[in-house]
Formats: C-alpha cells, structure tokens, sequence
C-alpha cells in the first residue's frame, strides 16, 4: 500500500503530483469527460430513438447509462475545473481547502451526486442480471413476469433509494463534511468523521454485486446445459425450440456477467481505500487511482453492453452519419441561390428576341 497521510497535510508521490503526473492526470480528466458523454448521449439517443430497444432490458439500459452521463457531466469536470486552477497557478478556488467555510460549496452536489450514480449502477446492474436470468431460465415466462410498468417502477425504487442511501451519512452522521480531497481529486466525505457511516455503501454494494454474480452463475450454467439440449434437438422438428433462450438472450445474458465483473473490479479498490480511512489511514496516491477506476466505468459501460451489439453500432453509425449530413445541407442551403423567376423572365424574353435576330440575319443575307 502507499504510505499513511496524514489528514491535515496529505501528501502523494511523484506519480500523482509531480509536474509530469499532473499533467497526465489531467489529460485523462478531459478524455474521460469527452469519452463519457459522447458514448452515453449516443447511447441514450439509439436507445430511445429505436422503437425496438423500447423494452425493459432497454429502459434498464436507459437508466445505466443516464447516471453514467451525470458523472461524466457533473463530477468530472468540477475535478478538471479544479485540477486546471492548480495547475495554471491563478487564484485557486476556495473551495478546493479544507478547511473552507464556503456557504455554497459545489462538493455539497457533486459528492452526493457521484455516491448517487454509483449506487444507481450497481443496483441497475442488478435488475439488468436477474431480467436476463428470468429469459434464460424462464424464457416463456418473460413477457409476463418483466413488464415495463415494473421495470419503470423498479427504476424509479433504485434512483430514490440509492440516492436517500447517498446521502444519509449528511443526514443522520455527526460533524460529516463533503470536501475537495487533493489525493483523490474528487468530493469526498471526511474520511475520520464519516468512518463508520460510510462503510454502508461498501457493505450495500458487495451485496449486491454478489447477488449479482451468483445470479449470473446459475444463468450460465443453465445455459451450458441448455447448449448442450440444443444440439441433441437439432436433428428434430424443432421440438421444444420455444423453451430454449434466443441468441440475443445469450449474448445479453454473457454481456451482463462481464459488466458485473468489471464493475466489481472497479468498485474493490474504493472499498479496500474507505476500510482504510475507517481505520484512521489515508492512502494519497492509492485514492486516485481507486477513484478515478471507478469513474472511468462510467465510459467503459458502454462497450461492454452496447457497442458490443451489432445492430446498436449500425443505429449509432446511422444517427452519426444522418446528423453529418444534416449539417452538410444546413452549409449548402446558406450558399446563394439565383432568383427562378428572374431566371424564367430572362428566358422569356430571349425567346421573344429570337425571331427578331433571325430576321435581321435573312435580311442581311439578301441584301449581301
């Protein structure tokens, strides 16, 4: 582990706040931000802008991929923000101190927020598993049993609960601060003082996340034994093919099993780091990169559910590829165009010259 912080001088190694290390850590930022926001705004457009994606698998993904934009709109570039004002060497912000007494201070959002999306992830991850475990293992069931109107009510229940989750450590804790922490370059709680309230989110979300896998577990099983079901049906009329989960149930169902791996790889460092803090410990250099780990799944999400899926590349290619053209006509309709009726006047009277230019030639024929 890097070396012990203490709280009222932190310090972080040559990695993290040297000159070069800064600089990194800032290019990362803004490539994070840019990533997140294209990938999910496009995202979220394909999903409801294409009547087919309008099911619960897609709302979920709706709802994955609007906390993912809300960390890449809000959280991220307050850090840029700040990180750009350290490094300028201008007037750093007040906020960004410690011991800041700032009446509307942007952690007070941004903390809450960030805590907030990331509980919202986990628990949609969750919903996304067991949907598809209920394809997988009942598949003539489904219809029935994940409607929209409970998958919209479940939504609803997570943001509301992962929310009112995020921020009850401000609610019901003692002395507990949201601030600016320069290890992590992100609003965080005070570590000492929220200690023992925060180790519910880690305890919250491995919860879930072993739900989740042990979820997916039993969903792959059962698709290994229905694989092998499929082949000894194969030379059959068919018989039971109704029973069986379609391709695009697998496929789904194996996209959701890695999406929860990575989110739970990403997640470990975070809890190992707040089980630290709760211990009195603060780890600098370690904190970035648990963080920062955890905010770059807001842009890596997307591959994994997403892009990965062949008829979502070919809407995300056609809306790019529409919205370019619109831009390109929009740029052609600005350049001028002539007047059709002074075009059609001018014809008019050229034909009616005609007959006159005509005569004066014969006559000047004769006359030679």
């Amino acid at each position: 582990m890097p070396e012990d912080v203490s709280l009222g001088a932190a310090r972080c190694g040559v990695c993290c706040c040297s000159a070069l290390g800064r600089a990194l850590a800032l290019l990362f930022m803004v490539l994070l931000a840019a990533a997140t926001l294209l990938g999910n705004a496009l995202t979220i457009a394909v999903l409801l802008g294409t009547r087919r994606y309008h099911t619960p698998h897609g709302y979920l993904k709706v709802s994955l991929a609007v906390a993912d934009l809300a960390v890449g709109t809000l959280v991220v570039p307050l850090s840029v923000h700040a990180e750009l004002a350290l490094a300028l060497g201008g007037p750093t912000p007040t906020w960004t101190s410690r011991a800041t007494g700032a009446t509307l201070h942007p952690c007070a959002l941004v903390g809450p927020v960030f805590a907030g999306c990331t509980l919202v992830s986990i628990s949609t991850i969750f919903l996304l598993t067991v949907e598809r475990a209920v394809a997988v293992l009942r598949p003539l069931h489904r219809d029935a049993v994940v409607t929209r109107r409970r998958t919209g009510a479940l939504i609803a229940l997570s943001w509301l609960g992962s929310f009112f989750l995020a921020v009850s450590p401000l609610l019901f804790g003692r002395d507990v601060a949201l601030e600016y922490n320069p290890c992590s370059r992100m609003c965080t709680y005070t570590p000492r003082a929220a200690a023992s309230a925060l180790l519910l989110f880690p305890a919250f979300d491995f919860t879930l996340l072993a739900a989740a896998v042990l979820v997916n577990l039993v969903s792959l099983g059962s698709l290994r034994r229905q694989s092998r079901r499929r082949r000894r049906l194969a030379g059959s009329e068919h018989a039971g093919a109704r029973s069986i989960p379609s391709r695009a149930d697998v496929r789904a169902a194996r996209s959701i099993g890695a999406l929860t791996l990575a989110f739970t790889a990403s997640f470990s460092p975070v809890a190992v780091l707040v089980v630290g803090n709760a211990r009195g410990n603060e780890w600098c250099s370690f904190s970035f990169f648990a963080f920062w780990g955890l905010g770059a799944n807001s842009c890596w999400n997307v591959v994994i559910y997403s892009a990965r899926e062949r008829s979502f590349r070919q809407r995300a290619l056609t809306l790019l590829t529409s919205a370019g053209i619109r831009r390109a006509s929009h740029t052609i309709d600005k350049r001028p165009v002539f007047n059709a009726n002074v075009c059609g006047r001018t014809h008019l009277i050229t034909n009616a010259l005609s007959p006159i230019a005509d005569t004066d030639v014969q006559m000047h024929t004769q006359l030679v």
